[in-house]
């Protein structure tokens, strides 16, 4: 099995920081995999580690500006961080560019 695989397979169990500490390598080693970052975002955000998700994010959004799901997982990650307005930017955005169908 490979490493992605076995990370999704933690993710889905809800371990999101063994899916975390899977992915971080990975990213590390292909840090254009948009993909990758991605779901390692995702489960910084599940486990709490918002500073972490919200680099993961940024990193994504610097590489592909359109990408409405990290536009919404970043908005999210802001409010939990009791960031409104810098979130609700992001938040309008993703909703924007799905028509208010993304949801975390």
């Amino acid at each position: 099995m490979q490493e992605y695989e076995r990370a999704v397979l933690f993710y889905e169990a809800r371990d999101y920081a063994g899916a975390a500490r899977i992915l971080r390598p990975l990213v590390d080693a292909e840090p254009r995999k948009l993909g990758t970052r991605l779901l390692l975002a995702r489960a910084y955000y599940h486990s709490a580690q918002l500073g972490r998700a919200e680099t993961e994010l940024r990193a994504v959004l610097e590489q592909d500006p359109a990408e409405a799901y990290a536009h919404l997982v970043l908005g999210r990650t802001l409010e939990r961080q009791n960031r409104p307005v810098e979130a609700i930017r992001h938040l309008r955005l993703a909703e924007a560019m799905t028509g208010g169908g993304a949801r975390e």
